[in-house]
Formats: C-alpha cells, structure tokens, sequence
C-alpha cells in the first residue's frame, strides 16, 4: 500500500466535521438572537458593527454562490460536502447580519466598502488614496466577474481547483474584517460572531489546503 491512500481519505472526514461544526454553530447563533435586547447601546449607522454587517453580507454571498454552484457540478464527495457545509453557515450568517441591521433601525447600505475599518492595521486601501470599489473588492478577497464565469464553466478536478482557489483567497479576505470588528467593536453578539468567522474560515482554509494538495492542483 502507499502512503497516499490515507491521504484520500482525509478531506471528506475533515468536511463531514466542519458540517457538523456549521450545524451546531448556526442553532447556536439563532439561539442567541435574543441577546440583543440585552445590550446596553445600539450601533450607530457608522459603526463597524454595523459596516461589517453590510460588507460581510455583500462578501458571503459570493462565497454562496461559489459555493452553490460547485456543489451542483463536482463529482468529488469531500468537495460537494464542504461546499454544502459554506453555502448553508454563510447563507445563515448572511441572514443574520441582515437583522442586526434591522433590529438597530439601520439601513442595510450605507457608506463605502470598508470605511469602517479605517484606523486598523487591517483597513483596506494606500494611505491618502481613495481605492474603486472593484479595487476594493480584489482586497476582500472577492473573485471578478470574469473569474465567476470561468467557475460556471468549469468541470472535473479543474473545476473543483478553481473552486479552491477562489474560496480560500475569499476566506483569507474575510479574515482582515473579521479582525477589525474585533479591534474596533463593542456589541456583544457581533464581537461573538466574528470571533467565530476567525476561527471557522481558519479551518476551513487549512481544510481546502489539504484538498488541494490531495487534488494535485496546480499552484
């Protein structure tokens, strides 16, 4: 026997567990919608509260839609199941952000990408410059029009590497906003949260490594 088959056995045990992680994760976060009537201030328009909650919800419905997508196309077990695993918890996060921005009487847009995180190490943009929003948009880690149709057309082990590929440049985008609400933020339930994209999005990020060296995807 060689020492590659333990290998192939490894992701789709790592993606079963981050699905059950998701699950538990998501009755955990609509068990705790409560906790906002418990806070002392609510966030205003401009906080980075509730710029994460904006730019967060733009970010995860990328990454569902990549998501939804490979998980109609590949044929790989380890793969479909780890996109099923971000399509459902950031389709549950996205809600969520939607109704903090509801239950703080907030409009869900609001301001430029990523002006929030102005003042941290982790704001995006030069200094003194004034970046586009498709600018922006490249340092969150988003993929480009041209990149989501290269996706859709995508098939096979090609497909399920570009899918890879695309999402932990995604996740790695998250991870900077993730951080700076932590930096920046006070409201209980949102600091709980993002604390949690950190440590998810980490795993999964190390998950999607594995899958890509067992894939032998180029890069």
């Amino acid at each position: 026997m060689t020492g590659d088959q333990p290998r192939r056995a490894l992701p789709p045990w790592w993606a079963v567990l981050l699905v059950a992680v998701g699950v538990v994760a998501v009755a955990f976060a609509i068990g705790r919608f409560s906790t906002f009537g418990q806070t002392p201030s609510t966030p205003l328009s401009t906080s980075a509260e509730a710029g994460f909650a904006r730019d967060m919800q733009v970010h995860h419905g990328q990454a569902v839609e990549m998501a939804m997508q490979t998980y109609r196309t590949t044929d790989d077990p380890g793969i479909r199941v780890l996109a099923y695993d971000i399509a459902t918890t950031q389709s549950a996060q996205r809600g969520e952000f939607y109704d903090w921005l509801v239950k703080w009487n907030l409009p869900q847009a609001g301001g430029p990408l990523m002006a929030w995180m102005a003042g941290t190490d982790h704001a995006h943009g030069g200094a003194g410059e004034t970046a586009t929003d498709a600018e922006l948009m490249t340092q969150m880690g988003m993929a480009s029009a041209a990149e989501m149709q290269q996706l859709q057309q995508a098939t096979g082990t090609a497909g399920d590497c570009l899918f890879l590929e695309l999402m932990i440049r995604h996740h790695e985008g998250a991870l900077p906003m993730a951080q700076a609400l932590i930096d920046l933020g006070s409201e209980p339930r949102a600091l709980q949260v993002a604390r949690g994209v950190l440590a998810t999005q980490s795993a999964e990020i190390d998950l999607m490594r594995s899958l890509q060296s067992q894939l032998s995807c180029a890069g």
